[in-house]
Formats: structure tokens, sequence, C-alpha cells
């Protein structure tokens, strides 16, 4: 991991986001404290696709019973 002071990546931004689209990650201080880190933006979102969890995921009839009176209270506020 690279690390540069905020004044150095003002200086030197597009060079930094050459690195970090190159793979690496660089860690920006401000003074001593780390300030921000730059990572390369992943290429591609994995679309979400309806029904990706059919026949995976069960639920039973006990989750549409009425919750009882005393855990209802909590749920109020």
């Amino acid at each position: 991991m690279k690390t540069v002071t905020m004044h150095v990546a003002r200086r030197t931004l597009s060079q930094l986001v050459a690195a970090a689209e190159a793979g690496e990650d660089i860690l920006i201080m401000r003074d001593r404290e780390p300030a921000a880190r730059l990572i390369a933006a992943s290429e591609s979102v994995p679309r979400r696709e309806f029904g990706a969890l059919a026949g995976k995921v069960f639920v039973t009839d006990a989750f549409f019973e009425r919750l009882p009176a005393d855990e209802l209270i909590g749920w109020k506020d």
C-alpha cells in the first residue's frame, strides 16, 4: 500500500488514480492520521436477478403468525 500526504495527493491526483486503476491501494494521510483510501472502482456491479433465490430459501407458516403481545411492545417505538 502506497502512502502519500494530502499535499502530494492534490498535486498528483491523476497519477494516483492511474496507480489505483492498476491495482495499487493508496492511503492519503492528513498530518499523521489516515484520511482516505484510494482504490479502483469495481469494473462491474453484479446485476440483481429477480428470483435468484427461488427454491433456495424457505419460510415456514410460523413466519406469518401474529407476534406475542410482549414482543409487539418493543416494536411500537
